[in-house]
């Protein structure tokens, strides 16, 4: 974990601006939670910093602890907030992470957690990062360059067992082991290396009734490699109890999940802090065994027409809001 301040190592031209996902509906999701004095707000995925810069924006005595795997987010995002001062805090490191960070800055708790889960827009606009599969670009697909295995090493190396499991439980993909036959023997002639080959294997391995809806036959495959190659989902199934534990009684938790592998996790952790853990027929209940999560949302909330307007990646937005209603120290 390495710690960038915001007024130093800054990109050489300005951070692109963009309208972050559901932008007002997140702000005012932890407006509650973050609106006091010496209010501390953990954006988890800062990306390009639109939230945090709304947040820093919106709440002046707020300080901002936002964290980010990517290092050229991070250089980007630090002279977007530079403005801010020390009320901005960035730090080099996974989401999962984030207990650790908290402790190193002296933080016990804080009001407020933004995730916005998947990949950030400039990653998916930048072509040679490999995560669109609409343009021909290498196959890497790492949010952190400087570490891990890449999608064409994940491709050129998984055995045939590998690369079906991922495939079908990542992607959701129905025909998983056929496309993971075609890999193999196609990586045998010609190693992986750049994705418009790739695109194209999947739409071939793909009958040709299938292929006539649902978009890009190659989205599912995509998504699975990034999941494996960033590890995504093993990372958020420690990130987001790392980060209830985080918050202070009183503060609020906001979630964005782009596909349901990732907010079904989210529910699940949701729905456990909320739950009675009480044997039944007890006339009452015992504090350790009462919800110490309260869900502020019915289910999973979608995005408004007009915030798809705004921006067509909040399509998919899947939206959870919880608050931490009571300490969990005297649980059993």
């Amino acid at each position: 974990m390495v710690d960038m301040s915001t007024d130093s190592g800054t990109a050489s031209s300005p951070a692109p601006k963009h309208v972050p996902v559901m932008l007002q509906r997140c702000v005012d999701a932890l407006a509650p939670a973050i609106s006091a004095p010496g209010a501390v707000v953990v954006d988890a995925t800062l990306g390009l910093g639109g939230h945090s810069e709304a947040l820093l924006t919106q709440f002046p005595e707020v300080r901002l602890v936002a964290v980010d795997r990517d290092p050229a987010a991070l250089k980007l995002s630090a002279e977007r907030l530079a403005p801010f001062g020390d009320r901005a805090t960035l730090v080099h490191a996974v989401y999962d992470e984030i207990p650790e960070v908290l402790a190193d800055l002296g933080i016990p708790k804080v009001q407020g957690i933004l995730f916005d889960l998947g990949v950030s827009s400039m990653q998916l606009d930048e072509a040679e990062r490999g995560f669109a599969y609409a343009q021909d670009a290498p196959l890497d697909m790492r949010m952190d360059q400087t570490r891990g295995l890449s999608a064409a090493e994940v491709l050129n190396t998984y055995s045939h067992g590998d690369l079906a499991r991922i495939l079908k439980v990542y992607g959701e993909e129905r025909f998983a082991g056929k496309i993971a036959s075609v890999i193999v023997r196609e990586r045998a002639k010609e190693p992986f290396s750049n994705s418009a080959r790739l695109v194209e294997l999947v739409r071939n391995a793909i009958p040709a009734a299938t292929r006539r809806t649902g978009g890009n036959p190659a989205k599912r495959t995509f998504q699975a490699l990034r999941i494996e190659v960033n590890g995504e989902l093993e990372v958020l199934d420690r990130a987001i109890p790392g980060a209830l534990d985080s918050l202070a009684v009183g503060g609020r938790i906001v979630v964005m999940s782009y596909q349901s592998l990732e907010d079904r996790l989210v529910k699940q952790y949701f729905a456990a802090g909320a739950t009675n853990t009480a044997p039944p027929g007890l006339p009452v209940i015992p504090e350790e065994h009462q919800p110490w999560l309260k869900l502020l949302t019915r289910g999973a909330e979608l995005a408004t027409e007009g915030e798809i307007e705004e921006n067509r990646r909040a399509a998919p937005v899947r939206l959870r809001v919880a608050e931490r209603i009571r300490d969990r120290s005297t649980r059993g």
